[in-house]
């Protein structure tokens, strides 16, 4: 059996899982890059791909603690509290941590030193996630408008209401406060912490986002600089 290779990792803002989009392509706002390894920076690897609109990355999540996984896992969507099948959901910690994604491939960069760079939206990755490979995304086999989404169906609307103070919205970049409100509408917290007193925080474009959710409402009270836990 031949060995995996990492081929690449991306560069994201997110360095911490919390917060981490739970599917791709949620939210397109989201802007990554994709930097190639020295031994696959050949131009040629990437001829015809600045044709498709979208690609697949298939990943570890390198994140998780290695061989740790269980049959039945608890869904967020689900509150947490109905057990699924591992095989039924995208839980990360399955028998082998593969993750797959489909992104927007907004361009294809040739750059000094690093050679090609992919710019990417809609990704949920971590940032420095390896990838192992990527392949265009095919619409006439890949989409099927037909597909019935088993329990997730009834949950895909599911959102919190944000009211991010204008003074503390300011404080991100420009281009990052779009994908900021449409993270913590996604709700980024575990599904069994719910509790009206106690104040989140999640990392995101080099800010630590702070905030509380009660019924249903996210209010964001602090946002600073974000430090790497040690």
């Amino acid at each position: 059996m031949t060995e995996m290779r990492k081929i690449a990792e991306i560069h994201s803002d997110f360095d911490e899982k919390f917060g981490i989009p739970r599917q791709s392509g949620l939210i397109e706002e989201l802007k990554a890059e994709i930097i190639f390894e020295p031994g696959f920076r050949d131009p040629n690897c990437f001829a015809g791909l600045e044709d498709f609109t979208h690609i697949w990355l298939l990943w570890e999540f390198s994140g998780n603690p290695k061989g740790k996984w269980s049959p039945k896992v608890l869904p967020p969507r689900l509150g947490g509290k109905k057990h699924m099948g591992v095989f039924a959901t995208r839980s990360p910690f399955r028998p082998n941590p593969i993750g797959l994604s489909c992104v927007k491939l907004d361009s294809v960069e040739m750059r000094e030193h690093v050679g090609p760079v992919l710019h990417v939206s809609g990704a949920d990755l971590l940032n420095g996630t390896p990838i192992y490979d990527i392949k265009p995304y095919i619409s006439y086999t890949d989409c099927h408008p037909e597909a019935v989404s088993g329990f997730a169906e009834a949950v895909k609307e599911y959102a919190l209401e944000v009211v991010f103070p204008e003074e503390l919205l300011q404080i991100l970049p420009e281009d990052k406060r779009g994908a900021a409100i449409r993270i913590l509408e996604q709700d980024p917290r575990p599904a069994y912490q719910n509790d009206p007193g106690r104040r989140y925080g999640t990392a995101y474009a080099g800010y630590d986002i702070r905030f509380h959710v009660r019924e249903g409402v996210l209010t964001v009270c602090e946002v600073v600089p974000y430090r790497k836990k040690i």
